[in-house]
């Protein structure tokens, strides 16, 4: 099946690899994202194999710098980059935070349906959101700017923690204004089938 050779080919040229349930899990993410979509209008990307590249992969190319045991993706959306990275590494714990009902709806319903022990899902704004304990890695892909970002959530951030932005064209604005008690670095990232430039912004508190 031609999805199927996206994914795995995309993920060999990356240099992925993940445990042996989750590519298919993965291709059944993509199905229940396509089926809800047509009714929640969780995602502009329709085509499923744009949707291998753009959500799959995309979501994935931040897993070597993601650090457990506890995860935070900070306005999921669609459970991206949350839902293929819980899947990816099934020992880490996983909270998917998004004030939007209808999104966390489908999120919760998805993590259900792919069995998904390792994840909990939030419906609040992260400036409200006050958990248990802290997040070792705090994930962000299309949130806010940077600078917006931290003062949101560095009350969410465990002692020796960090932030991964998941941007597309290198930020240099946004990096420009970051606040002086925290150093960043911007990396770029290769995703087989998108032609569009993408960096993680990696930040961490001096």
């Amino acid at each position: 099946m031609k999805l199927e050779r996206l994914l795995h080919q995309g993920l060999q040229t990356m240099g992925l690899t993940l445990p042996p349930e989750a590519e298919p899990r993965l291709l059944e993410f993509l199905r229940l994202l396509e089926k809800w979509n047509r009714s929640y209008n969780l995602t502009a990307v329709r085509d499923p194999e744009q949707m291998v590249a753009r959500h799959l992969l995309d979501s994935l190319a931040v897993l070597p710098y993601v650090r457990g045991p506890r995860v935070l993706d900070i306005g999921t959306g669609a459970g991206l980059p949350g839902l293929p990275l819980a899947l990816a590494l099934p020992e880490t714990h996983f909270t998917l935070l998004d004030s939007n009902a209808k999104k966390t709806r489908f999120v919760t319903q998805a993590a259900h349906a792919l069995g998904l022990a390792n994840v909990s899902v939030v419906q609040a704004r992260a400036e409200k959101f006050q958990p248990a304990e802290k997040f070792a890695t705090l994930l962000a892909r299309a949130f806010a700017s940077i600078p917006d970002m931290l003062a949101t959530t560095r009350h969410l951030c465990a002692p020796g923690g960090r932030w991964l932005a998941m941007k597309g064209v290198f930020p240099q604005e946004e990096l420009a204004a970051i606040p002086a008690d925290f150093t960043a670095q911007a990396r770029p990232l290769r995703i087989p089938g998108l032609e569009a430039a993408r960096h993680v912004v990696i930040i961490e508190p001096r």
